[in-house]
């Protein structure tokens, strides 16, 4: 009865903490919805190599609020002693880590596949924004400066561009390189012969780089979802 009671308040804090994170999420998404301009100023780089490849704001109130629903499912469950709740939170956090595991899979089997996938999503959105929308120009002018790429696959992403249409050229990012500075005009043929590798490329070689930190980031979240769901179901089977 000691080691049930010891694991109830243990499953209770833990979700708590979760739904806390949950709360979190939801509270910058709902930020960086309504003023994304300022979260990029604060958060820089950090925040800009993935704010092109999905909608941040949006995906932070989604994720935020799964959180916070399965904190406090957890907390519920496990203060009240209720199956349903637990037997729900193991199967939501089940889905969650099969969903990881699917995802990894696929990033790490299907490269191509992905990058495809994202090029059909992204580049239409470059030619449709690029140098018109401030903030999403913003976000690509801080993510090629940082990671020193130029588009999403290369300067073919900004033809027929608002930012090409209205100079008469490609952002100078396209076209730096060790004899050519940013002040100089990024001509069709100068950003042809430099070649600049594009931003998802760069992104892949950056997460390559640091394999060990991200395989270990990802090793941690999975084994304290595998915890929680051995806590839940501990509970559960040990409940009258």
């Amino acid at each position: 009865m000691q080691c049930f009671s010891f694991i109830k308040t243990i499953m209770i804090l833990f979700n708590l903490l979760i739904f806390l994170c949950g709360a979190a999420l939801l509270a910058v998404g709902i930020w960086v919805s309504i003023d994304g301009a300022s979260f990029l100023k604060i958060f820089g780089p950090l925040s800009s190599s993935a704010m092109q490849f999905v909608n941040v704001g949006y995906f932070l109130i989604a994720a935020g609020a799964v959180v916070f629903a399965l904190g406090f499912l957890g907390c519920y469950g496990a203060q009240t002693e209720s199956k349903c709740a637990l037997m729900t939170f193991f199967f939501i956090l089940l889905l969650i880590f099969i969903a990881e595991v699917a995802a990894a899979v696929v990033a790490l089997v299907y490269t191509t596949m992905a990058e495809h996938f994202l090029t059909l999503l992204v580049v239409p959105a470059i030619k449709k924004d690029y140098g018109s929308q401030k903030d999403f120009t913003q976000v690509w002018n801080t993510t090629m400066t940082e990671l020193k790429c130029c588009g999403f696959t290369n300067y073919t992403d900004f033809e027929d561009s608002p930012y090409v249409r209205e100079n008469n050229a490609f952002p100078p990012f396209c076209c730096n390189n060790v004899t050519n500075t940013a002040n100089e005009t990024c001509t069709k043929e100068k950003a042809d012969d430099q070649k600049v590798q594009g931003c998802f490329q760069q992104l892949l070689y950056d997460i390559r780089t640091n394999a060990v930190t991200v395989g270990g980031v990802a090793a941690g979240i999975g084994g304290l979802e595998l915890a929680a769901m051995i806590v839940s179901m501990y509970l559960y089977c040990n409940l009258q």
